[in-house]
């Protein structure tokens, strides 16, 4: 089954593979999962003041809500976590991975 992509391969002089394109977002998500970097946009939201649960969840664009459905807990609870400045390491742990983010990404 073939999957719809936004990759292009563009080809050298001699016809091979010489490049792949993709879109700028894609390089930006596979450089977090697999390098595991923290993305400037996070790091400067932190410094401004938000909580790296808050600065993270916004960064991908998800709302207090949808964190809290995919860690089956109320959107209350879960604020109180988000704002919170001292986390159990099991809580940032659950976070992290509701997040799609690594405990070290989310631990900075």
């Amino acid at each position: 089954m073939n999957a719809p992509t936004n990759i292009q391969v563009i080809n050298g002089p001699d016809g091979k593979p010489a490049f792949v394109v993709i879109p700028y977002d894609e390089y930006r998500k596979s450089l977090i999962e697999e390098r595991g970097l923290i993305p400037h946009e996070v790091v400067s939201a932190t410094v401004d003041g938000a909580t790296p649960v808050r600065a993270w969840r916004e960064y991908l664009g998800l709302t207090q809500a949808e964190v809290a459905a995919r860690l089956k807990i109320s959107q209350p609870s879960y604020a109180k976590q988000e704002n919170s400045e001292s986390l159990r390491r099991s809580t940032k742990e659950k976070i992290a991975a509701a997040l799609g983010i690594t405990f070290e990404q989310l631990d900075f």
